[in-house]
């Protein structure tokens, strides 16, 4: 399975589509593109594998594998890039401004379940960031 998030560059942020299949299954919010560096940039365009994994800050969250020069990079909720993200990506209902979404958590839950079963399945799941429009 592929989880294709199509992204729009801002300087003070990056806003993305998260499709599944063909299907749309919410908005995204990330940092700017700032050459990777570590805690203060979106990851680079390019194609990840997908994990389940937990921790004590966002309980069960989705780890985004192998990105080069950065780890820990995760999808988990937040609703301001600039403030909550040090290079995550948060799947959020509705962009509100740059940088900004809200309604993080049920957007979260919404791509996290698809992507669980997905992996429960034996299923790979492939995240695939492109500049929308690509």
């Amino acid at each position: 399975m592929v989880v294709r998030l199509l992204r729009t560059y801002h300087s003070q942020g990056t806003h993305g589509e998260i499709w599944i299949g063909g299907e749309f299954v919410c908005y995204a919010i990330e940092l700017p593109w700032l050459d990777n560096v570590r805690n203060n940039s979106c990851i680079p365009e390019g194609t990840y594998l997908l994990a389940k994994r937990y921790s004590k800050k966002f309980k069960w969250h989705v780890l985004v594998k192998d990105v080069i020069g950065r780890s820990e990079i995760l999808f988990h909720p937040a609703n301001d890039a600039k403030t909550e993200l040090r290079g995550c990506i948060a799947p959020v209902s509705r962009i509100s401004g740059i940088g900004r979404g809200v309604q993080s958590v049920v957007a979260f839950n919404k791509l996290r379940n698809v992507v669980y079963t997905s992996i429960d399945k034996g299923v790979q799941v492939l995240l695939e960031v492109l500049k929308k429009g690509k």
